[in-house]
C-alpha cells in the first residue's frame, strides 16, 4: 500500500501574520470590550477594541470551513480571541448566495463592525456587502473572493499553482493518458472558476489527456454524489476525476470506491486528511493536496482586526 501523500502548496499566511505583527509595537495589547467601545483605539494608538466580527463561510456544516473558522482548530475565531475581539461564525446551510446573503444581512442588523466572508458568488453578494461598507463595516473575503465589494482578500495560496498542481498530480497517477472530468463546487464560486481556468491551461502539457466534462456539486454531499455518478455513467471510460473542493473530492472518492468503479478511476483534488485517509489507503485517491485551512482562517481574523483598525490600508508599502 502506498503511504499517505498530502502535498501542501506553498502557503504564505504565517509569514504575512508575522509581517503584520512586526509592523506594530510589540507592547500593544488588546482586551475584550463592549460593543460601545468598538470605534475607539487604545491610548497608544493600537487596535480597536470591542469589535463585533462575524465569520461567514460559504456554508455551515462543511468540515473545511469548520477547520478554517473555529477557535478549537486555531482558525479565524482563535485569532479574534487572541486580539481580544468577539467572533461569531454564521452562514446558511447551502453554498449559494440565496442561503448566504440572509446571514450577512442578519450580521449587519446585529451590529457587525467586521465581516469575514467566503463568497459564494463574485457579484451577487455585492449589493449587501457594499451596503455594509457604506455603513463603515470592514469587509474581508477569504478563500473565495468578491473583488469589487471588499476591503481585503486573503488568498490561501497561489491561484495558478492550485490549479496546475491538481492536473499535474492526476497526470502522474494515470500516466498522462485518458479522459478526465472535474467535479467542482458552485458554478459561481470565484476560487473554483479561477482554479479550473488554470487546470484547462495546464492540460495543454498532456496531449493524451482530455477533459470531457465539468460538473457542479454545489458543496452539497448528495448533489456532489449525484453528479459524480452521472459522470461515470455518461463516460464509462473515464480515467480520472479532479475535485477542487473538499466536499466534492470526498463524494467522488466514495462513489469510485464502489465495486463498479474501484480500480478504474483515480480521484484527486483538494481534500482534508481526516476525510480522505480511507481513500488514500484503498487506492482510490492515492494523492491529493491542500493548504492548512486553520492558518487561512487565522490570517483572515488577524487581517480583519488590523484592517478595521486602519493598520492595513491597502496602500503600497
Amino acid at each position: 500500500m502506498r503511504a499517505t501523500l498530502k502535498r501542501a502548496l506553498p502557503f504564505i499566511a504565517v509569514l504575512l501574520v508575522a509581517s503584520i505583527l512586526a509592523a506594530c509595537s510589540s507592547s500593544t495589547t488588546t482586551t475584550s470590550g463592549s460593543s460601545s467601545s468598538s470605534n475607539s483605539s487604545s491610548s497608544s494608538g493600537g487596535l480597536k477594541k470591542g469589535l463585533k466580527v462575524f465569520v461567514i463561510p460559504k456554508n455551515l456544516g462543511n468540515n473545511y470551513f469548520t477547520t478554517a473558522d473555529s477557535a478549537k482548530t486555531g482558525g479565524a475565531i482563535a485569532a479574534l480571541q487572541a486580539l481580544g475581539e468577539t467572533g461569531t461564525e454564521t452562514s446558511g446551510t447551502a453554498a449559494t448566495p440565496a442561503s448566504q446573503i440572509p446571514a450577512i444581512q442578519a450580521a449587519i442588523a446585529k451590529g457587525a463592525n467586521v465581516l469575514i466572508v467566503s463568497a459564494t458568488d463574485p457579484t451577487a453578494l455585492c449589493p449587501t456587502l457594499k451596503s455594509a461598507m457604506a455603513r463603515g463595516i470592514t469587509v474581508i473575503t477569504y478563500d473565495s473572493d468578491a473583488p469589487t465589494c471588499r476591503d481585503l482578500f486573503i488568498n490561501q495560496a497561489s491561484t495558478a499553482q492550485i490549479g496546475t498542481s491538481e492536473v499535474d498530480l492526476l497526470a502522474k497517477e494515470i500516466h498522462s493518458t485518458g479522459d478526465i472530468s472535474i467535479v467542482s463546487a458552485a458554478a459561481t464560486a470565484t476560487n473554483q472558476n479561477a482554479w479550473i481556468g488554470y487546470m484547462k491551461s495546464e492540460m495543454a502539457k498532456y496531449p493524451n489527456m482530455k477533459l470531457v466534462s465539468t460538473v457542479y456539486g454545489n458543496d452539497d454531499p448528495p448533489t456532489a454524489t449525484q453528479v459524480t455518478e452521472g459522470l461515470l455513467e455518461k463516460y464509462p471510460n473515464l480515467k480520472g476525476i479532479i475535485s477542487p473542493t473538499t466536499v466534492g473530492i470526498l463524494a467522488a472518492a466514495q462513489v469510485v470506491s464502489t465495486p463498479k468503479w474501484k480500480g478504474k478511476v483515480i480521484v484527486t483534488g483538494l481534500g482534508t486528511p481526516d476525510e480522505m485517509k480511507t481513500y488514500v489507503a484503498n487506492g482510490v485517491a492515492p494523492a491529493f493536496i491542500l493548504w492548512n485551512p486553520a492558518n487561512l482562517g487565522y490570517l483572515a481574523g488577524y487581517a480583519a482586526v488590523y484592517t478595521a483598525s486602519k493598520k492595513i490600508t491597502g496602500a503600497a508599502a
